[in-house]
């Protein structure tokens, strides 16, 4: 017996073309994608580690051209790609520090409430105090000079009242100073921060072995996976910190530090890839617990009303 197709209706056609998602599984992996990169802290990293790939991308085609200008295959040395993606990097740069301009209301969230829920040591309230009074320093710099680069204020400023005098006080401001400082106060924060690591280590050794000897046995799947989370996290914020050490010196000198820019560009993206790895970490949901077991036949039986 022959098989008859369905006809070709209307409401077939709409599911077949314009209900083709339904094929589509949900993905947890876009959930969380969409949950992270939904937080200012998540898409700004996202953006760090495409500026700073950009930028590697760049000095590789750069290369690249010189060479095949060098063998005659190119009749120039430039790379018309890599123009493009400096152009690119450029604006995710600028765009980075134009949202940063939001940067300081969590500062000053968290000098509130670390008041209010200080942590476990004396001297890891010290570092934190200390490290939010450098973002409170970097912050408004950091917008002085992109307000001021951008031509958006003047760079010299005449005080109220003062023009009314015969010699009217004057500010200026100087992008080139305004970036330098504002970079110290991170390089201070970055400082600050491998401090913090050096207690978070003593801590968290001292907790495992503290563990250990309250077990004595040694520890259950439950302790060993936060233990393993909380050296994962550690270990992250030392890969972000020694990534960005010596980019903050190299910043904060007017000559700079690292003579390559490809190094600048390397250690940049490293920090970024870390950086991104962290939060990605963080922002994850907690496994669901197990589900309860099924009963028994034997149980179920009793569980029959006659």
């Amino acid at each position: 017996m022959a098989r008859v197709s369905k006809p070709l209706t209307m409401a077939r056609l709409n599911d077949t073309i314009l209900g083709c998602f339904q094929l589509v599984k949900p993905s947890e992996t876009l959930d969380h994608l969409i949950r992270y990169l939904g937080t200012w802290s998540g898409s700004d990293k996202l953006f760090m580690v495409v500026q700073y790939a950009l930028k590697l991308i760049v000095q590789l085609l750069q290369l690249r051209a010189r060479l095949q200008h060098r063998a005659g295959l190119r009749p120039s040395a430039k790379s018309g790609t890599a123009a493009g993606y400096t152009k690119l990097a450029g604006v995710i740069g600028d765009s980075r520090t134009l949202w940063r301009f939001w940067g300081l209301l969590p500062i000053v969230q968290w000098l509130v409430s670390l008041e209010r829920n200080p942590p476990v040591t004396r001297t890891l309230l010290t570092i934190e105090r200390l490290q939010g009074w450098s973002m409170l320093g970097y912050y408004p710099l950091e917008h002085l000079y992109y307000l001021v680069s951008h031509k958006i204020i003047p760079s010299t400023i005449t005080f109220p009242l003062s023009s009314l005098s015969a010699k009217p006080r004057k500010l200026n401001l100087d992008a080139g100073k305004l970036s330098l400082w504002s970079t110290r106060f991170w390089a201070a924060y970055v400082f600050l921060h491998i401090a913090h690591l050096f207690e978070d280590r003593k801590l968290l050794i001292q907790k495992q072995r503290a563990l250990r000897k309250f077990k004595g046995t040694g520890l259950t799947s439950e302790e060993k996976i936060e233990i393993s989370q909380r050296w994962d996290a550690f270990w992250s914020e030392v890969v972000i910190n020694l990534g960005n050490l010596p980019l903050t010196i190299h910043w904060s000198l007017e000559n700079g530090l690292i003579k390559n820019e490809f190094w600048v560009n390397l250690l940049g993206f490293i920090t970024a890839v870390a950086s991104f790895r962290s939060g990605w970490k963080a922002t994850a949901l907690p496994p669901a617990p197990p589900s309860p077991p099924a009963p028994a036949a034997e149980e179920k039986k009793d569980d029959i009303v006659i």
